[in-house]
């Protein structure tokens, strides 16, 4: 049996984004932003897991368009296709396979005690799909083909990366690999994102930024033009308080906004709560509007040329498509022969 290790000396991550609605300030900051602080330590795949974009009601008209413009914005944001694997993930057809494959090992009651799936299924209801109790089984699959060694996440993926790990070590390599010292799959481990990894909502600064919130005033979106952004940051949740400061659980907003004011200028935690330890929010809000809009005027830049030459994001994402199709299909074809498959001839 194969090594699952690979090759590669460094180590890898795989992570990925739904094409649902417009990338935000959360998605950079939190996750893309670190995506590209890893492409030269470590072998990065990237994928755009618009498979998970239809687990809820979706647009099928928006679906390749949304795609295509998140594929985009990975670039925008600084993802290198030469250093980098950057891929749609319906073009890799074994996530599908290795998904029904891991489906039939994985015990149902995993999947029903999955707290995001309790939660989507309430605001539901009658029409929640099973595709939607299944997806962590996908995003297991996603992970597990890589053979990734770490995969980035936040404190609301925590329990669908641990699920991935008891898939593979309990129900593929402790069921079916002959060899313990030759696990059919690799088993990740976490890569808890730095500083910046929560970005709050513009309207509740107790909740994280969502591309899923019905308010579109609670997010900022990677394409935002100067004005909207300035609109909606006036608009911001704020308090009666006089002075900016971190830490105060009774002053969530204050913690949110300086905060992200912090990474937008481009400050440290300290530099930032002195800056603005006395200032009003009628100081502050147009300084958040100015350092936010300065921060997003290149990757905006960026992002217009690529979708102004739609040949050469296409090669990008044909190339990422070959290289992931090539460590994915070895990782399936060991689960196959794991499992006892007939092998083509």
């Amino acid at each position: 049996m194969s090594d699952p290790s690979g090759s590669s000396v460094r180590p890898r991550v795989l992570s990925g984004v739904q094409p649902t609605g417009a990338l935000h300030l959360g998605n950079w900051l939190g996750a893309i932003r670190n995506w590209v602080a890893l492409q030269d330590s470590h072998e990065t795949f990237f994928c755009v897991v618009d498979l998970h974009a239809i687990t809820v009601p979706h647009d099928p008209r928006r679906l390749a368009e949304d795609t295509l413009s998140t594929a985009a914005l990975y670039l925008a944001c600084g993802i290198d296709p030469q250093r980098a694997t950057v891929f749609v993930q319906s073009h890799v057809s074994a996530h599908s396979e290795l998904c029904w494959l891991l489906n039939c090992v994985t015990p149902l009651n995993w999947l029903e005690r999955m707290i995001q799936f309790k939660e989507k299924a309430l605001k539901q209801g009658d029409n929640v799909s099973a595709g939607l109790l299944d997806y962590p089984v996908l995003m297991a699959a996603d992970i597990l083909l890589y053979d990734a060694d770490l995969v980035p996440v936040g404190e609301d993926q925590k329990q669908h990366l641990e699920l991935a790990r008891d898939i593979a070590q309990q129900r593929i390599n402790a069921r079916f690999a002959p060899d313990p010292e030759q696990p059919i799959l690799k088993v990740p481990e976490p890569l808890i994102l730095r500083e910046g990894a929560r970005v709050m909502s513009l309207t509740d600064g107790t909740s994280k930024m969502s591309k899923s919130d019905p308010n579109e005033g609670s997010r900022i979106t990677l394409l935002d033009p100067p004005e909207v952004i300035t609109r909606k940051i006036k608009r911001a949740k704020t308090d009666p308080v006089m002075g900016l400061e971190f830490s105060n659980p009774e002053r969530p907003e204050a913690d949110n906004l300086l905060g992200l004011y912090a990474l937008m200028a481009g400050l440290s935690r300290e530099q930032a709560a002195t800056a603005c330890a006395s200032m009003g929010w009628g100081a502050f809000k147009p300084l958040l509007a100015e350092a936010t809009v300065e921060a997003l005027r290149p990757l905006q830049r960026r992002y217009a040329e690529l979708r102004s030459d739609p040949g050469s994001l296409e090669a990008v994402l044909e190339e990422g498509r070959e290289r992931a199709v090539t460590v994915a299909e070895a990782t399936l074809q060991r689960v196959r022969s794991a499992l006892g498959f007939l092998a083509a001839g």
